[in-house]
């Protein structure tokens, strides 16, 4: 006798969790993502990097940087906070739980760098209320070079400095007060909920687009702004084959200025609605971001024409870089015109809500991931908020001193060089260890791992050899030979065990299903159970987050490591020729803190079990099937059917369990 038997599998359906905030329309989370991504790095930086690697030239690394690592990125996150509707540090976890240390390294780097971002905010504001004084410097027709070494003499307070010896020397209270107001201001913004926080944006977001047109409008009408566009769209080819640096910094703009590997995307689609579209989503975000980029470039470039023009010099003559590239260059331009301390003062408030919203979010992508933890999700928000401000605005003192500007140019470079890993680690993660443990009990561990093995061995060894040889041409040889070669040896043996394994399980196996398995299935299983949640995902997203981005990061990291400065040391250690001693050695700190919480996840992984999420709307992995033999489907009229479900609540359990007989 055969009886019939139907099987639910219950795990497989998407749980509803209850209670969990939601944007208030999709347009407000458009605003607060794309406000999250456009600040300062698309006003300052960007142009920054136009200017000095070759123009139009810039846009080829920055456009493929966007397409084939920065978007993929993004969707990435989104769709991983929708899925699981969670922060950065569950959601690796969820994938796996040695893997919470992707997510910790990520929202830490944030919160560290919000603390000099808000300083850079409070520096604008500084400006702002200092252009209402009496000795306004900004409407007294000063020079571009005289703007930037106002803005850090007086404004930041570096003209106690020692050139010689740049340690800081004093804190400028002035700059503590309006951090405090600044990190008052990012409290209000993120206190009240991210439905109020969405509203808020409309504003911070909003306005900025608005008057940067206008910006755009009165910059253009200038004298002297078509050599400054000239200059901005004209390519100097020449720096993408002399200038290797040049991809790194593409790609470190991309991940700064949209946002990515901060956990911030994460704990945003975090609080969409789990079937929003996060491929379209995610599109609309990138795009947007670098439109206001592109268009922020034509403005500064549009001013510095002008600018030029004022000092009878050419654009390439104007001693201007960095930072100053916006504050010595728009104040100047504004300035000069009628009425001109008032654009002045537009164009800083302008840059205040560009960057709170982006400062605002860092603490989000923070926030959410403790609020969602069990030790922290039963306190009040507000609390946890207020405690996450108040020692934001305490470790931000240490660039509130002189030597600000030079712990945040130090930092920063460290924590992009963070970065670089951390959006490899996220892509590695997704793309080869997703359902690692199925893909292990199907095809053994030998064969899983020694793949692994071969395709990012041979990518190291050839870094080694592209980096570690002096001669360029030996180098680029060598190290294409060492790949080759290296990964032709490492499938081999790989084939190797896959043919053994043929051989012992006969009839199981063809060849293209197990090159399937191993290459394929976990990257798209992945896409698959993503997009029976968030939309339609292309299967090329998954081959990039698999093949491309992993590698192409690896190799970008090894050219930071080996990059040397001018006088031939390398750069990691020796940036920009600060001293050791606090510069560089903060900087290290960071990059080893960050790295202590991946390892420590790594290898003790019940270290951080308490930031695993209460309640989540993905089935556990760990399901059994419970069967009841009296369990019939009486209303079905069919006699003798079982009804057997998956079900993930209670864990542990032997199937088939007492009672229930093999037929």
């Amino acid at each position: 006798l055969k009886s019939k038997m139907n099987v639910k599998n219950m795990s497989n359906e998407p749980k509803q969790t209850n209670g969990r905030e939601r944007w208030s329309s999709r347009a407000a989370f458009y605003f607060a993502a794309i406000g999250s991504a456009v600040g300062f790095g698309n006003v300052w930086r960007f142009p920054s990097l136009v200017y000095e690697y070759g123009g139009g030239a810039f846009l080829v690394p920055y456009s493929l940087a966007l397409v084939f690592v920065g978007l993929p990125i993004l969707v990435l996150e989104i769709s991983l906070g929708q899925y699981y509707e969670t922060g950065d540090v569950d959601v690796f976890g969820g994938i796996h739980k040695r893997l919470r240390g992707v997510g910790l390294s990520s929202i830490a780097c944030g919160y560290m760098l919000v603390t000099y971002y808000s300083m850079l905010l409070s520096w604008v504001a500084h400006a702002f209320f200092d252009s209402f004084g009496e000795e306004n410097a900004w409407g007294n027709g000063i020079t571009g070079s005289e703007a930037a070494e106002y803005f850090q003499d007086q404004i930041i307070g570096m003209n106690t400095l020692d050139p010689d010896d740049p340690k800081p020397t004093r804190i400028v209270w002035k700059n503590v007060g309006y951090s405090l107001f600044t990190w008052a201001v990012v409290y209000l913004c993120i206190v009240f909920g991210i439905k109020w926080t969405g509203r808020i944006t409309y504003f911070t977001m909003g306005l900025p687009v608005i008057l940067l047109f206008v910006m755009l409008g009165r910059s253009v009408s200038l004298e002297g702004s078509q050599e400054g566009v000239k200059e901005y769209l004209s390519s100097d080819w020449s720096v993408l084959v002399n200038q290797p640096e040049v991809w790194p910094k593409a790609v470190t703009q991309i991940f700064f200025s949209i946002g990515i590997t901060f956990g911030i995307m994460t704990a945003y689609g975090s609080h969409c609605n789990r079937n929003e579209p996060a491929f379209m989503n995610s599109c609309v975000i990138a795009i947007s971001n670098s439109l206001f980029s592109f268009v922020a470039g034509f403005a500064v470039f549009a001013a510095l024409g002008h600018l030029a023009l004022l000092e009878g010099k050419s654009i390439d003559e104007l001693d201007i870089s960095g930072i100053g590239l916006v504050f010595g260059s728009w104040p100047v331009v504004l300035g000069s015109l009628p009425g001109g301390e008032h654009w002045v003062r537009l164009l800083f408030f302008m840059l205040f809500c560009l960057g709170i919203d982006s400062a605002f979010s860092f603490m989000e992508g923070f926030l959410i991931c403790l609020s969602d933890t069990v030790f922290l999700g039963s306190v009040d928000k507000k609390y946890t908020c207020l405690l996450l401000t108040v020692l934001a605005w305490l470790f931000s003192f240490l660039y509130a001193t002189d030597a600000g500007l030079i712990f945040l140019d130090t930092v920063d470079y460290y924590i992009n060089f963070v970065m670089l890993l951390v959006g490899g680690s996220k892509c590695f993660a997704a793309g080869w260890i997703y359902n690692i443990e199925e893909q292990v009990d199907n095809l053994g561990a030998g064969i899983v791992f020694s793949y692994m093995f071969t395709t990012f061995g041979s990518v190291l060894l050839a870094c080694l050899l592209w980096f570690g040889i002096n001669d360029a041409d030996t180098a680029l040889v060598a190290g294409f030979a060492g790949l080759v070669v290296t990964f032709t040896i490492g499938m081999a043996f790989v084939c190797y065990l896959m043919h053994d394994r043929k051989q012992k399980h006969p009839g199981m196996w063809s060849w293209k299903s197990m090159f399937y398995d191993l290459m394929f299935r976990n990257m798209m299983d992945l896409r698959d159970d993503l997009a029976g949640v968030v939309g339609p995902i292309p299967a090329v997203w998954a081959v990039l987050i698999k093949f491309f981005i992993p590698p192409i990061i690896l190799v970008l990291f090894c050219a930071g490591c080996g990059a040397k400065t001018a006088d031939g040391r390398t750069e990691f250690g020796h940036y920009a020729g600060y001293p050791l001693l606090p510069f560089q050695l903060l900087g290290i700190l960071t990059v080893a803190f960050a790295g202590f919480l991946f390892m420590s996840s790594l290898v003790i992984p019940r270290l951080y079990d308490s930031f695993q999420k209460p309640e989540s709307p993905v089935p556990s992995k760990d399901a059994t099937i419970h069967a009841s033999p009296e369990r019939m489907r009486r209303d079905s009229g069919i006699s003798g059917v079982m009804m057997l479900t998956l079900d993930d609540s209670n864990k542990g359990r032997v199937w088939p369990p007492g009672g229930v007989n093999s037929v």
